[in-house]
This record gives structure tokens, sequence and C-alpha cells, in this order.
């Protein structure tokens, strides 16, 4: 639940594009699918435009919430290597017949693929304000799949696309700046939240570390997300060496699916491979760790590191996105400069014997969760709707050659 504070000054109706929602198994799914619950709690109404996701997904017309929620599923195709998610197809026609028909009060970007592009330009066609999240680093990625050479276009790409909106939510004042300085325009921080009550550390079960060979004093490190190249779990792996050789009993658990999890599996066979996890299972295995190493450095934010905060872990992490806003270096986890894997490895062996310092980080890597509240969250985006409505924003007349194809 996302709890109500103020209530919204009135009801909109917001169109949402997004080509990830649950149950998907991603940040910016678990995150959308938040604000789009606390969004329906405050009043207003939400129709998803979304890619469909196999032949079994079937979209729901008004059908929950007091005929407020209605999903519309496009056209999509496999994004390449990661054949579990979809990239929704262009569809400018279809969305300016659908938003004639039933014109809503504001569009919400949620993604920049060729479906947000499309959903751009239809409401460009239709006059109607537009703003958009900024959540994954996909010119980032670009170097670790052999197309470094595409990291410039990319973010001309997604320079253009952002300062087509009234609006660009991010979520960390750091990703503003560097934004901004890359010459992105209108660009506001919108935080994030977590679940406490799923992420808790009385979800700690003996059971389940049990059956990854650690008993009640074994220092379990633990690391959730993508089994991927931009995830540079290489950090990881060597920070583990470092634990066991002060520590050989020391378990390291791996949770999460990807395109490199068979290869890494046969490589680390003292690594325990948990595969992908959901609900309260993901919970119970946050919880029934000690310590959390988070080794990306290309995420936006970073949602694993709050979910980790919330089950009570110590969390080791680059200084950067959510860990270098929210912790406190030595108070509640501990943070290596950007990019320092020797740092990294050295500041996870300082947890290695010494339990009662990371669960004491731990504890106090809670109290910090607890005060990350969706409710808060959610008015911050209402704010930004507000804004694109009662300031409307005229976007450049002259289109892009080239940056997507027409529908």
């Amino acid at each position: 639940m996302v709890d109500n504070l103020l209530p919204p000054q009135r009801s909109l109706r917001v169109a949402m594009v997004t080509e990830t929602y649950p149950p998907e198994v991603n940040g910016v799914a678990a995150t959308v699918s938040r604000v789009v619950e606390g969004l329906l709690q405050r009043g207003h109404e939400l129709q998803l435009v979304r890619p469909r996701q196999d032949s079994a997904d079937n979209s729901s017309d008004n059908s929950g919430e007091g005929g407020r929620f209605a999903e519309v599923l496009m056209r999509g195709l496999p994004i390449p290597r990661y054949p579990q998610l979809k990239m929704g197809l262009p569809s400018r026609r279809a969305l300016v017949r659908l938003w004639t028909a039933r014109r809503p009060d504001l569009v919400h970007l949620v993604t920049e693929g060729p479906l947000g592009w499309s959903a751009l330009q239809a409401a460009a066609q239709l006059k109607l304000p537009v703003v958009s999240d900024f959540r994954t680093n996909f010119h980032a990625y670009s170097q670790h799949y052999g197309v470094a050479w595409m990291r410039t276009p990319i973010m001309a790409y997604l320079r253009k696309f952002h300062n087509r909106c009234a609006s660009t939510m991010v979520p960390t004042e750091a990703l503003r700046q560097e934004l901004q300085a890359s010459g992105f325009q209108r660009v506001r921080v919108v935080a994030r939240g977590v679940d406490t009550q799923r992420f808790d550390p009385a979800r700690r079960s003996q059971d389940l570390r049990s059956s990854w060979g650690a008993g009640p004093d074994t220092l379990v490190a633990m690391c959730v997300g993508r089994i991927a190249p931009e995830k540079n779990l290489q950090a990881v792996l060597a920070a583990a060496a470092a634990m066991r050789a002060t520590d050989p009993g020391m378990r390291l658990v791996l949770v999460g699916d990807g395109p490199e999890k068979a290869r890494l599996e046969q490589a680390h066979p003292e690594v325990l491979f948990a595969g992908l996890r959901r609900g309260e299972d993901l919970a119970a295995h946050y919880a029934s760790a000690d310590v959390f190493l988070f080794p990306s450095l290309t995420e936006t934010f970073g949602n694993v590191v709050m979910e980790a905060m919330a089950s009570g872990l110590a969390v080791v992490a680059y200084d950067q996105a959510a860990a270098g806003q929210l912790i406190r270096q030595g108070d509640n986890g501990l943070l290596a400069p950007s990019g320092d894997g020797a740092g990294f490895s050295r500041l996870a062996r300082q947890l290695v014997g010494d339990l009662p310092r990371a669960r004491a980080m731990g504890q106090r890597a809670r109290e910090t969760a607890r005060r990350m509240d969706w409710g808060r969250i959610v008015e911050a985006v209402e704010a930004a709707y507000a804004q694109a409505i009662e300031q409307p924003f005229a976007q450049p007349r002259v289109a892009w050659a080239g940056a997507m194809p027409a529908a």
C-alpha cells in the first residue's frame, strides 16, 4: 500500500507509456507499478500503454479501481539479449486515434524506446502536455556490449527526446546535475521509495541460510540484479574472494538471471546462484543475508540498494546513485570511490569477522529506508503533472530527422 498524505488538488486522466511492467522483473517495472498504485489510490484515472509481453498477456479495460484503470497493449519485439523483455514498436497513428477518442490531461513517458518516441509525436500532434522519466543509462550500457561508439548518438537521441518534454524526472540530484551538464533541460528530482513492510529483517530464515551452508554466525554476502555485463559483477566476485581469504566459510549468494549466468556458474562453483526470486521469496532472501554488495556503475538509482537497506543489510557500494544519496559512510553502510574496485574489495573485507558491526550497520540502514515513503514520492509526481498542465511547454517545431521511424 502507498500511504496517503494530502489529497490531490484535482483528479487527472493520465496516459502512462512504458515498455516494461510487472510481472517483468526489473527496477523500472517495480517503480512504475508503485507509482500507478499510488496515483490510483489518490483518485486519478490511469491508462497504461505498454507492449504485449506474450500471447497470454491480455489487457484489462477499466477492470479495477472503480473503472479508473485500463491497459492498452501494443505490438512489441524481444530486446536483444533480453528475450523476456519487449520493445514497443512505433505506434504513433494508433496513439493519435486512442487519445483523440478519449483525451488524457497529460502523457507520462516512462521509457524512451520506439513506443515512447511514437507517444511523444502523438502528444505533440494533439498538443498534450508531456512529462518523462530518465530511468536507464542506455548510453552507459553501450560500452558493455561492444558498441561504445554508439554512446554519443544514444546520448543525442535521449537529449532530443527529453528536451521535448515539459519536465524530466530523475531520482537523484547528482543525476540531475549530470544531465543538465549534458544539455538536458527542465530536469527535476523525484526520488524513489521502498516497501518496508515487504522488505523487513523479520523475514530472515535460518532454514534458507542452512540451504546455503550458512550457520547462525556465518557471514552471507548477497547481490541482487541482472547477471549481465553492465552490472560489473567482477567487482562482487573479487570482493568475495578478498572476504574468503580472511574467512573461508563466508558465502556469496547471487540472486537474479541474465545472459552471464551460465558462464559465471561454470566459472565460479563456490558461488550460490539462487536464480530469479519474486515477492516474499525475494524479501526472505534479502533478510537472510548479512552484507549486500552492489557493484554497478551504470544505475540511475538502484532500487535494490533500498530493498537491501530496508531488509537490514549493511551495504557496500560505490559512491553514486541511490547508495551515494542514502549511505552515511561507516554508519549505515560503506562507500568506495566510483570505479575503485580495490577500494570496494577492501571495504567488503572490513566486515569479515565482525558480524556485530555489519548487523549494527544494517539496523541503521533499515531506519534510513523507513523514511523513504512512497506517498511522498507520488505527491512529487503529481506536482510535476500539475506544473506541466498549468505551464504549457511549446515543443520544438522542427522534427529530428532519423530519430525514430514514423508509424
